[in-house]
């Protein structure tokens, strides 16, 4: 085994090691998910010696570079203020999604209109329409982390993929009985996943253009999906209450994860895919463990619907979002309640983490987004102008950028 090449991953943080066995080249990830701006680079890189015989002493001062950059990285933004940028009066009809390439040099609008829009960050000039749906187009991706392609999920039953460069259809995916309501690339960029209204989710070739597997056993709407981060499990939730965890090779269900007793409204894995999270309209968030199914702990304190969760990139925080106006953090390790974000006038939509993991981006039917403390839960910072409800708010991979998307059919772009 001979050692090519040391690139660095900043969220989560870690190294990637390109290294030659038996005349392939394959390559591996060395997670640094407790590494934090008073980590001791030294004994770091020692430790990650002992552990990894690829990296040998003429590589550590190397290592020591990487290390040194990737701590760096996690102090910055952390005091950014953000302005407003640009106004986007982006379709005559209601937006319904925004979504970010990897880079945030680009970003994509779906709306009531029947079209996806792309547009150019930095100019705020649209850069393609993509016509083509003959209903709402509602759910909308990027195949991040490459960003060549643009998928669509419509009204109208179908899915359509796109080139992010010339703007044309490469296939349209045909095959559900009711609405596409949410899809996702998998890592590799090789399949893309729909659910629908129609109960079931499908997994497309992106190459062939060809339906890979249907996933059917939920017996309601399916209105979340999400893969894993090695994109070896697909994970839907239903408005029939459940989770289902899938084999993303086979199209075999792993397991149902049964606990909520209402709708679901989100459901995805961490990080190193060892927990799912998931919320329901049951007013809880439930922990699982991705490795045998089981409810590890429900994370309970909303007054109303959860309406968003999410993790962090490390996976060590959790956020809640419900419709009784406040989110909460939890601690994925003790599964306490570290702070609670009140300040919103209505109910919170939306909500993430930056990259960083130390600020917490919100979106409300208030028609402001907020800017908080990920550890003390205080307001840092109000992104207001938006004349209705904000129902899609993103962080930039890097952190530095802010889309909103409100029902007053605009988007802005903070910065």
């Amino acid at each position: 085994m001979k050692l090519k090449s040391l690139l660095l991953r900043y969220y989560p943080p870690g190294i990637m090691l390109e290294y030659e066995k038996s005349g392939k080249l394959k390559t591996k990830s060395i997670d640094l998910l407790d590494l934090s701006p008073s980590t001791d680079v030294n004994a770091l890189v020692e430790e990650i010696q002992k552990a990894e015989p690829l990296i040998t002493a003429s590589r550590s001062d190397q290592v020591k570079l990487l290390v040194q950059r990737l701590q760096d990285k996690l102090t910055q933004h952390s005091s950014h203020q953000f302005y407003l940028f640009k106004i986007l009066r982006a379709h005559i009809l209601p937006l319904t999604n925004v979504a970010l390439n990897k880079s945030g040099s680009c970003f994509i609008t779906g709306s009531y209109d029947r079209t996806c829009k792309l547009w150019d960050t930095a100019s705020g000039e649209e850069l393609h329409t993509l016509e083509g749906h003959r209903n709402v187009v509602y759910a909308i991706a990027f195949n991040n982390p490459y960003g060549d392609k643009i998928a669509t999920g419509s009204f109208d039953k179908t899915c359509k993929l796109w080139s992010v460069e010339t703007g044309k259809c490469y296939h349209t995916f045909r095959g559900h009985t009711a609405e596409i309501v949410c899809l996702s690339f998998n890592p590799q960029s090789t399949v893309v996943a729909t659910g629908s209204m129609d109960t079931t989710a499908k997994l497309w070739d992106i190459q062939s253009g060809e339906e890979v597997f249907t996933l059917t056993g939920h017996s309601a709407e399916i209105i979340s999906l999400s893969f894993n981060t090695s994109g070896s499990r697909i994970i839907t939730g239903s408005f029939d209450h459940t989770v289902t965890v899938w084999d993303a090779e086979t199209g075999r269900k792993v397991y149902i994860l049964i606990g909520h007793c209402a709708e679901i409204s989100s459901a995805l894995f961490n990080w190193d895919c060892s927990l799912i999270l998931t919320g329901s309209m049951d007013k809880t968030c439930m922990l699982w463990d991705a490795t045998n199914g089981k409810c590890v702990i429900t994370l309970t304190g909303h007054d109303d619907e959860i309406l968003d969760s999410c993790f962090d990139y490390t996976g060590k925080l959790i956020a809640t979002a419900s419709a009784d106006g406040t989110a909460r953090v939890f601690s994925a390790a003790t599964r306490k309640c570290i702070t609670k974000l009140e300040g919103h006038e209505g109910e919170i939509s939306k909500i993430s983490f930056n990259p960083q993991g130390n600020r917490l981006l919100t979106g409300s039917s208030d028609k402001t987004a907020r800017i908080w403390d990920a550890q003390t839960g205080q307001c840092l910072q109000v992104l207001e102008g938006h004349a209705d409800e904000i129902f899609s708010c993103a962080f930039n991979y890097n952190g530095n950028i802010i889309i909103t998307g409100s029902k007053d059919n605009t988007c802005r772009i903070w910065r």
